[in-house]
């Protein structure tokens, strides 16, 4: 058993640079909030300087957890030359700006996270304001829309261009190995994985997570059926050989196959949940997200914080899209509300 998984599934988030495979440390960073607690950042030796795969939230406490642990390396912020980051999102992107601005590290990101990243600089974002309206979500509707009417439509702080926009399959040559980078859209449109087959490390971002499922879409420019380019994704990882898995959140654990099997069965299981709620009679996003549970201990929907409200409405849009391109629902507009029946 890897020792990252013998310590438990709270044990990954202690402070320190861990090392998981010769030259590779995993860092755990400090994230707000006591949902996912961190998120891991890898330093990978390169010469006498490091390349980071992501970069940790743009927070004071990461940003000290992030030099202590260097530190603990034998480097400073300053010895890291690069920033290879797997998506978008606050926590693996947003560190990485500050830090460039101080050092001058380069930063390079999935091409395919573009669109959102200019809809975020633009400040034209709506935050999922209209995915939860399609949902018939009225009340968190309003609560996201007084959110973004607050905002004054100004960019999101701490999100910059990145020095380089990566292609899918681009090889990417450090000093004692090559990533690949793999696009693996669904968790964000753009997000990408680093391949290291040489040495069986796959710096998997939050595409693949040991313990949870990855949110879905949840970002400024949506594209049209991101659970189905999840899935798609989860099926490509498994077309790779089978490497050691190193996620974002949660322990290295030996075999990213094992998890990709785990993941395609969820979803197809939820998608029969939610194909079930329909065919009992809930008729939009909202009501369907009603009628599931949620996380490993079946929560009702009701006694979810908003925050995950959000979230749990957004994932059971995103299976209800599926269901009708897959011709298991049927999906009808009225009044800016999509309501769906099963055929």
């Amino acid at each position: 058993m890897d020792v990252d998984v013998a310590r438990g599934r709270q044990e990954w988030i202690r402070p320190g640079a861990f090392e998981v495979a010769p030259g590779v440390h995993r860092i755990p960073l400090p994230m707000p909030g006591d949902g996912l607690r961190a998120v891991n950042v890898y330093a990978i030796e390169d010469g006498d300087g490091l390349v980071l795969v992501d970069a940790g939230w743009a927070r004071p406490e990461a940003r000290d957890a992030l030099e202590a642990a260097l530190g603990e390396l034998g480097h400073g912020l300053g010895d890291v030359r690069r920033f290879l980051v797997t998506h978008l999102h606050q926590d693996h992107y947003t560190l990485a700006v500050r830090l460039r601005a101080e050092f001058g590290t380069t930063i390079a990101l999935g091409a395919g996270e573009r669109p959102s990243l200019e809809a975020l600089l633009a400040g034209t974002h709506d935050r999922q304001l209209s995915k939860l309206e399609r949902g018939g979500a009225t009340e968190l509707a309003a609560v996201v829309r007084d959110a973004v009417e607050g905002d004054h439509g100004k960019p999101a702080e701490d999100y910059e261009a990145p020095d380089e926009w990566l292609a899918d399959g681009a090889e990417i040559e450090l000093a004692d190995r090559t990533l690949r980078v793999v696009e693996t859209p669904g968790h964000t449109r753009g997000h990408v994985v680093f391949v290291d087959e040489r040495n069986s490390l796959l710096f998997a971002g939050d595409h693949v997570l040991p313990h949870i499922t990855p949110s879905i879409g949840l970002e400024a420019a949506r594209t049209a059926l991101p659970l189905g380019d999840y899935l798609d994704s989860l099926r490509l990882v498994g077309e790779l050989p089978d490497l050691r898995l190193l996620p974002a959140h949660g322990p290295v654990t030996g075999s990213a196959h094992a998890r990709v099997d785990e993941l395609l069965a969820h979803h197809e299981l939820r998608l029969d949940q939610t194909a079930a709620a329909v065919r009992g009679g809930a008729a939009t996003g909202f009501e369907v997200a009603g009628v599931l549970g949620w996380t490993r201990r079946e929560r009702s929907f009701a006694d979810l914080d908003m925050f995950n409200q959000i979230l749990a409405v957004g994932e059971t849009l995103a299976h209800l899209d599926v269901l009708v391109a897959r011709g298991r629902c049927e999906r009808t507009t009225v009044d800016g509300v999509d309501g769906y029946r099963s055929i």
